[in-house]
């Protein structure tokens, strides 16, 4: 019984040497872990006391039509495209700004797009509203008729 247990022990150590050596540089000296900032998920009952507060910039990633026939979030800034909006003048100056990004709903991605190139930008507290406006709806939180965005 002791010789299965070395062997399994010898087994493990040989399977866990790859995975040790990746970790280190090229001088066997182990690298030190960077954490890159990533896209965060809040949920409806967050972002409405987000909202309250003023504690956001609220970012809506929909197109015009889908606006028009759904409103948005009163406050939010509407993106003129959620690929290729001008980060200088439509996102906030300061980088650690909390931003909090929306489309219409689960399946809708244009937000998490939206928020990837923010995070690109170095902006480093990035949110989405996974349930979108659809689920903010649903909650019962209140919607605005969208003010007119060029699109491009």
């Amino acid at each position: 019984m002791t010789k299965k247990i070395v062997g399994c022990l010898m087994l493990a150590a040989t399977l866990a040497a790859p995975s040790i050596a990746l970790a280190c540089d090229g001088d066997g000296h182990a690298q030190a872990s960077v954490s890159k900032a990533s896209v965060k998920e809040v949920t409806v009952a967050e972002l409405a006391g987000l909202h309250k507060s003023r504690k956001a910039t609220l970012l809506d990633a929909n197109n015009a039509d889908f606006r028009k026939e759904n409103g948005v979030i009163p406050g939010a800034v509407l993106l003129t495209n959620f690929r290729s909006y001008d980060l200088a003048k439509e996102l906030p100056a300061k980088k650690d700004s909390k931003l909090v990004f929306y489309c219409a709903n689960t399946m809708c991605k244009a937000s998490h797009a939206a928020a990837e190139r923010a995070l690109e930008a170095g902006y480093t507290d990035v949110n989405v509203l996974p349930d979108g406006l659809l689920g903010w709806k649903k909650a019962g939180q209140p919607t605005a008729a969208a003010a007119a965005a060029p699109q491009s």
